[in-house]
């Protein structure tokens, strides 16, 4: 191990005895007390070093037997440290080169060294995003560019499902291009994720599926981009229901009438599905399902009201809170949904609860909690 302090975080020192390691509130923390000569050995931290080289860099300095492996402890237990010699190939670390297939993804490895303590979490998390594979259902403005942010972010293997062809207020910066007007949906979807991929790589023939709706092998999650923002706004129970037998993650997101949803992320059995929804609210609104029937066995409109800044930023949060699943954490859209409206933009959180007489079992087994929140740096002793 090479040790580093995570430069992605922002150091600033707070008086002569204690250090600031990052500068937002959600992944500050502060270290010390420390004198001035355990000071200068966290500035030996740059990943250049071994430890056995550290340790003889410590007694050089005077510090006694004991106190670098303290500190080191310390600052991995905080989230402070990385390995430098991680995704460098072979055993002279410090002297490899890094993998060049990483280049394109070196934002997303710093912002995700931040998020995660582990001193190889980065990595870790980007090796299991290429191991998935996310399915798309919809190629809008919305899915298209969820589909393209989930390829550009190290996913696997993104499949794209729709039908029909491109229309011209389809097209999105960062999603369908002007070129691809008048193809086929799924073609253009599938050469746009290949196209995002990182190094970018062949486009593979668009995959027909027939049979139920229902996980297939190697099915991480299902993100749900319906162009008609009707079935995200008020997802329809029935789509679902080979997902929720199958164990399917699944995850909602679209536009509807200049209204933006993102969620809920639906875990079979765990969180609150689209018939707990649907069942929820006909118990408040008796009228709820005529209302339902109407709105589902309508024609779409046929230019739907969506913004362009509005499903640009749709999708940025669904691909955001599908990332962060993929990474294994529960986002906050994990049985509750997030919505906003032009043209105020104020986002408002609605949580999902189970139906006790819903058949997919999360209102017996108890709805899955998750907790988050910013507050003050922590403080961590070390030295």
């Amino acid at each position: 191990m090479h040790p580093m302090l995570k430069p992605a975080l922002r150091r600033a020192w707070r008086d002569l005895r204690s250090v600031q390691f990052g500068a937002t509130a959600a992944h500050a923390v502060v270290v010390g007390p420390l004198d001035t000569t355990t000071g200068s050995l966290l500035g030996l931290l740059d990943g250049t070093r071994g430890v056995e080289l550290l340790r003889a860099e410590a007694g050089a300095l005077g510090l006694r037997d004991g106190l670098l492996e303290e500190l080191l402890g310390r600052l991995a237990g905080a989230g402070l440290l990385a390995d430098a010699s991680a995704g460098r190939p072979g055993k002279a670390a410090a002297a490899a080169p890094p993998d060049d297939a990483l280049d394109p993804l070196r934002a997303d490895l710093a912002s995700l060294s931040v998020a995660h303590p582990e001193p190889d979490g980065a990595l870790r998390r980007v090796a299991a995003r290429r191991a998935a594979r996310v399915q798309v259902r919809g190629a809008g403005r919305v899915g298209a560019t969820v589909a393209a942010l989930l390829s550009a972010s190290g996913v696997g293997r993104v499949d794209v499902l729709d039908s029909g062809s491109v229309r011209p207020w389809e097209v999105a910066p960062g999603g369908l291009p002007a070129e691809a007007v008048g193809e086929r949906r799924a073609a253009a979807a599938h050469r746009l994720v290949a196209r995002s991929a990182p190094g970018g790589r062949p486009p593979r023939t668009p995959r027909r599926v027939t049979g139920e709706l229902g996980r297939e092998p190697g099915l991480s999650l299902v993100v749900v981009t319906p162009r008609d923002g009707l079935a995200a706004y008020l997802p329809d129970p029935i789509p679902a229901e080979g997902w929720i037998t199958t164990g399917t993650p699944h995850l909602y997101a679209g536009v509807l009438e200049a209204t933006g949803v993102v969620g809920p992320l639906v875990l079979p059995g765990g969180t609150a599905c689209a018939r707990c929804a649907q069942e929820e609210r006909t118990d408040r609104e008796p009228a709820w399902p005529r209302m339902l029937a109407q709105w589902r066995s309508g024609p779409p409109a046929e230019v739907p009201a969506c913004d362009l800044g509005l499903a640009a930023t749709v999708a940025g949060l669904a691909a955001a809170h599908a990332l962060a699943f993929l990474d294994g954490e529960l986002p906050s859209s994990t049985g509750a949904r997030w919505e906003v409206s032009l043209p105020l933009l104020e986002w408002r959180v609605e949580r999902m609860r189970p139906h006790p007489a819903c058949p997919c079992g999360a209102g017996r087994r108890g709805e899955g909690e998750h907790a988050s929140g910013l507050g003050a740096p922590q403080d961590t002793m070390a030295g």
